[in-house]
């Protein structure tokens, strides 16, 4: 840029000031020439501050080697160069905060001429600085983030965000057989697996062995997206482009462009969305809503869901071309109560995890404990395992895990015989259901409703709302009591 005004006009030097609006004082953000005498950060008075945000208008030239023509805020700073001739323009960005100024100096005084052409330039120099402006705040924000991250690590105690794969050499030896075949290359993948299984941890695992490491990975849960906020969640918006619209919206493959969109329950995305997501698998282009522009994007994609697609094909309700561009390479994940083998080191891995987190001193569950996780179906998988371990901790109050307790909250609703009331071979309604769950929670408090051994603790419930149950299904607390009672 220095090069390109000293073909207009004599120039020894050219330096860029940053404002601080909060400090009111600008910094050097950029010099070229010979070094200036000023010091590299100037202070304004408030007065000055008010001087120049009600009076420097956008590509001003405010300052002249004529101290009598510069405004009285700028004047220190005229008087500052070693140069005669001097010139100080103001840098905005249309009617925007004011972001810099712009200093030229030269060993002779500045023509009228070389005035108007230092104005013509100061508009590319403030985009310049908008840019270093912009690129300051990422930085600013990054740091914030990165160290919130690291916050939460220690918190969590966990050196990276990416899930531990807990059993990957033995009940998921096959799932990261094939992870590492796949990770290397770009093919889409698809995860099968039952709610809980796994399917996102194994997902951030082909995203960290590919190439894409070092970009975004980003996770977006079809299932909560509103069908009519799709495509626009997806692909993005432009302005106005529907109401409530109020400004323009990059969508999900935008974000992870150069990495990894995860597609968490890929099955529950409407037939219209399906179209458009295959037109971007087949192209990699995309438009945003209201957008006439074909976007390019470079994102790897990993599906996953827990429904059966090929009988959904089948019915019509997932279209068959989607299916083969998702199915490329398709990973199965076993439920938990198939690899049962790994319930000791995932229990330990959660009760350390639980424990820190809720800042009770470290516990593991025993032999026996581990024995009753064992014979339990987990019908929840490995998301319900880390559940119940959080929930045995508590129950514990730190002096051991209480899985029994945890695992007895955690067990169906339904009785395994027919509750009061109920004829022979009748299923239980949902009513009498609750009251003989609710009645099994008194039996075990001996009756008591709150407190740290009632039935509200037991069963995770509000105690104000417990009674207002068992006052609605004709519960009565008092018949769990012991007779001395």
């Amino acid at each position: 840029m220095a090069a390109l005004i000293g073909r207009a006009m004599p120039v020894e030097r050219l330096e860029l000031l940053r404002c601080e609006p909060r400090a009111r004082r600008f910094e050097t953000a950029a010099a070229t020439g010979r070094p200036a005498s000023a010091p590299k950060a100037w202070q304004c008075t408030a007065n000055d501050w008010q001087t120049l945000a009600r009076e420097a208008t956008d590509g001003a030239v405010l300052a002249v080697d004529d101290d009598n023509a510069c405004l009285p805020a700028l004047r220190p700073l005229a008087l500052q160069g070693l140069g005669s001739g001097r010139l100080v323009g103001v840098l905005r960005e249309g009617n925007g905060p004011l972001l810099g100024l712009a200093v030229i100096e030269a060993p002779q005084p500045y023509s009228a001429q070389h005035r108007s052409d230092f104005a013509a330039l100061l508009e590319p120099l403030a985009t310049l600085l908008a840019r270093d402006a912009r690129r300051r705040a990422v930085e600013r924000e990054r740091a914030a983030a990165q160290a919130e991250l690291q916050s939460l690590r220690g918190h969590l105690g966990r050196d990276s965000e990416t899930d531990t794969i807990v059993g990957a050499d033995r009940g998921l030896h096959t799932v990261m057989q094939r992870v590492a075949q796949v990770a290397r290359s770009d093919s889409s993948v698809l995860l099968l697996g039952e709610t809980g299984s796994g399917k996102e941890v194994v997902a951030r695992a082909i995203h960290e062995r590919s190439r894409r490491a070092g970009g975004a990975f980003v996770r977006v849960n079809c299932g909560a997206l509103a069908p009519e906020l799709v495509d626009s969640e997806l692909f993005g918006h432009e302005k106005g482009s529907f109401t409530g619209a109020i400004g323009q919206r990059r969508g999900w493959f935008e974000r992870a462009d150069g990495g990894t969109l995860f597609l968490d329950e890929v099955g529950e995305l409407p037939l219209s969305a399906q179209v458009r997501l295959l037109r971007v698998l087949q192209d990699g282009g995309l438009q945003r809503v209201g957008g006439e522009q074909t976007l390019q994007v470079d994102v790897r994609i990993v599906a996953a869901t827990h429904r059966d697609l090929p009988a959904m094909v089948a019915q019509g309700a997932f279209r068959e071309d989607l299916w083969y561009r998702l199915a490329v390479f398709p990973i199965r994940i076993p439920p938990l109560r198939e690899r049962r083998d790994d319930i000791p080191e995932l229990a330990h891995h959660f009760a350390r995890r639980a424990c820190l987190k809720l800042g009770l001193p470290p516990r593991l569950p025993d032999a026996r404990e581990l024995a009753q996780l064992a014979d339990y179906p987990w019908p929840g998988n490995v998301r319900e395992l880390a559940t119940v371990i959080e929930r045995a901790a508590l129950l514990g109050s730190g002096d051991r895990l209480d899985c029994a307790a945890a695992l007895g909250m955690a067990a169906p609703a339904l009785p395994l015989a027919a509750p009061a009331g109920s004829t022979g071979g009748e299923f239980p309604t949902l009513d009498q259901a609750m009251a003989a769950h609710i009645r099994a929670a008194l039996a075990r408090t001996q009756g008591r409703v709150e407190g740290r051994r009632g039935a509200a603790r037991l069963l995770a419930i509000n105690p104000h709302t417990l009674r207002a149950r068992m006052r609605k299904l004709g519960v009565v607390p008092a018949q769990h009591r012991p007779a001395d009672d």
